[in-house]
């Protein structure tokens, strides 16, 4: 005799969405949480503001999605930004558009979210544990049957499994998934960090540490060709380099480091100028300090932590007079400006990145219902499913996406087994 007739195992983006809609459908649903609180990645996310998908037209979503995007096709259609921003507002958190399509809560807090899930949760019927570590998917002749945890057994002919990736592993995400999939017969694509802050070589970096950059480029080299480039915001690191722009590089720069090549990243502060242009604006600040020390020129030009290391990497004499400063001094530093060379040796580790690249291989799952291929009566949706995308709402968009689509389905196969 089944307890339930879903069983959502993670307590995240998708597992909430999953359950809630598995219960809309009219089934019994029991989600089971290891931590005592639910949805604690989302309460982190953006910073503790979650920015809970982009607003561009969801036709655009699958490029921004290197990992698997066109699996998600059919997925986003089915549950797009229009309707995640509605569901929300329908719990009370209305949305607003910021920078780059970032859709945030207009009160800017992530708490809010998880709020309005649990409410959700509440309102559909879903029995809710915390505090429940699973540790086996029961499976019967080749079917799903349930899960244990400890020494207790939960039964039901669907399982949905939402246990996301091995990042941030503090709010849950520890790679349990990944475990299961492996002895449940799934491929599980080799987990590795994606959206993660990048350790460079060279000491200068250190001296920049804090210094936050807007409207800034950076391009990625690996073995002396340029084959990515970001415009945005970046951070330096007393270990390397971090922010936007960083984040979103990573994932090629992570899996070029691996592969063993040589990677750099190409620093341009001024991306609006053409080297001409630039060459013509540093000439005009030459003339008007013609007659101070070199370290006393940049002020208009720099930022002030960034202006003794980019004299030191110039190679010009600081306390040299403007108007000695030769013409190939003047454009080395030109040069400088608009691609200063940084040496990236490896990624954070993957417990410290915002996403987990690879996961349960998507060829094992069916993407118009999320079912396992593998194992009858499984689904899979989130972070531990092989998808990843880069910053901006579309991993928070994909976890949702993909657990309203995985709940709807189960629900549906579990009734018609009654």
């Amino acid at each position: 005799m089944n307890d339930y007739q879903v069983i959502v195992v993670g307590g995240g983006a998708a597992g909430m969405m999953a359950a809630g809609q598995a219960a809309k459908g009219g089934a019994k649903v029991l989600l089971l949480e290891k931590k005592e609180h639910l949805g604690r990645k989302i309460a982190i996310s953006g910073k503790g503001r979650c920015n809970l998908t982009n607003e561009e037209n969801v036709s655009d979503f699958i490029s921004h999605y290197p990992g698997n995007g066109r699996f998600l096709h059919g997925i986003l259609r089915d549950f797009d930004n229009v309707a995640l921003r509605e569901f929300f507002a329908g719990y009370g958190v209305e949305t607003k558009v910021e920078r780059g399509g970032r859709v945030f809560p207009i009160s800017d807090d992530a708490e809010k979210v998880v709020e309005a899930l649990k409410i959700f949760l509440t309102e559909k019927g879903v029995e809710v544990r915390s505090g429940i570590a699973v540790e086996e998917i029961l499976v019967k002749n080749g079917q799903a049957i349930g899960v244990r945890a400890g020494q207790k057994r939960y039964l039901a002919p669907t399982v949905i499994l939402c246990t996301g990736g091995a990042s941030y592993p503090a709010t849950g995400s520890n790679g349990d998934g990944f475990r299961f999939g492996r002895k449940l017969g799934h491929s599980v694509i080799t987990p590795r960090p994606a959206l993660v802050p990048l350790k460079t070589s060279e000491e200068w970096v250190k001296e920049l540490q804090g210094l936050a950059l807007k409207n800034v480029e950076a391009s990625l080299w690996i073995n002396g060709k340029k084959t990515f480039t970001e415009f945005g915001e970046m951070l330096f690191t007393h270990f390397g380099v971090s922010g936007p722009i960083i984040l979103t590089i990573s994932r090629k720069a992570g899996e070029a480091v691996r592969a063993g090549n040589q990677v750099q990243l190409r620093i341009n502060f001024k991306p609006a100028l053409s080297l001409e242009q630039l060459d013509t604006r540093v000439q005009r600040d030459f003339q008007k300090y013609s007659n101070k020390q070199f370290k006393n020129a940049l002020d208009d030009l720099l930022p002030q932590s960034l202006i003794p290391v980019m004299i030191q990497l110039s190679g010009i004499n600081p306390e040299g007079v403007v108007h000695q400063i030769s013409r190939e001094e003047r454009k080395r530093l030109v040069s400088l400006l608009q691609e200063l060379p940084v040496t990236i040796t490896d990624t954070l580790p993957l417990e410290t990145a915002i996403v987990t690249a690879g996961g349960i291989a998507v060829k094992e799952i069916n993407p118009k219902t999320m079912a396992s291929k593998v194992v009858a009566g499984l689904y899979w949706a989130g972070e531990v499913v092989d998808v990843d995308g880069i910053t901006g709402g579309y991993n928070l968009q994909a976890a949702f996406s993909m657990g309203y689509r995985a709940g709807r389905s189960a629900s549906v196969s579990a009734l018609e087994l009654v």
